[in-house]
């Protein structure tokens, strides 16, 4: 035990020592009120983050829902109307530059 080898043990200093010790612990140590202070950040900080990042979830939870029932419905509608009225235009294109090719085929045969 410290305080059975310290030079002041039993003697009248002790007391003064103690007193000395408390008035250090109370206005110069901060680390008790420090800890308390961090560990109640860090609580209010993840219980709110916690909500924010809950929200965030839900947040995208419902664009998800609304994107499967309603936006890509409406997309593939979209792209079949598209893509039919594509199809129809590439074909057409497609026969007048067979028949250019064919003209040109014939032009070069008769020279």
């Amino acid at each position: 035990d410290r305080r059975r080898d310290s030079p002041a043990a039993g003697s009248p200093i002790q007391p003064i020592i103690k007193d000395v010790g408390e008035v250090y612990s109370r206005l110069l140590d901060h680390r008790p009120v420090i800890q308390g202070e961090i560990r109640y950040f860090v609580k209010e900080f993840e219980e709110k983050r916690g909500l924010r990042e809950l929200r965030v979830l839900e947040n995208l939870k419902n664009t998800i829902f609304e994107t499967n029932e309603r936006v890509l419905p409406r997309c593939e509608q979209a792209m079949q109307d598209n893509l039919s009225e594509t199809f129809k235009r590439l074909q057409a294109a497609n026969a007048m530059i067979q028949r250019l090719q064919e003209r040109e085929y014939e032009a070069r045969k008769v020279k």
